[in-house]
């Protein structure tokens, strides 16, 4: 009988070129285009958005909206919720703003 190998799990493996593993929270390199381009506008916008706003806007469902804020935000854009009366609005806050504006501009 041969012998038993173990096979090793993915998880235990060193990886292969370690410099090329992303930093976890890399600043905002590129303003995404398309439908995200959409929410980073209505973000950066004075007043912010809604997650319903947003749903005007792009035509997703209320669920996406929310993965997509997640996203951007894992993709190092910052924002935060702002709750006045009976208005909740997602709003970009300082640097991430002012490199989406600049961008967008030029």
């Amino acid at each position: 009988m041969a012998g038993s190998s173990k096979a090793r799990s993915n998880s235990s493996r060193k990886p292969a070129n370690p410099s090329a593993s992303k930093p976890e929270h890399a600043p905002p390199t590129q303003r995404p285009g398309g439908k995200l381009g959409i929410i980073i506008d209505r973000l950066a916008a004075k007043t912010g958005a809604t997650a319903d706003e947003l749903v005007e806007a792009t035509g997703w469902q209320r669920h996406s909206i929310l993965g997509a804020l997640s996203r951007l935000k894992s993709r190092g854009f910052t924002f935060q919720l702002d709750a006045h009366a009976d208005r909740k609005a997602y709003r970009l806050v300082g640097a991430a703003k002012l490199a989406t504006l600049s961008r967008a501009r030029g």
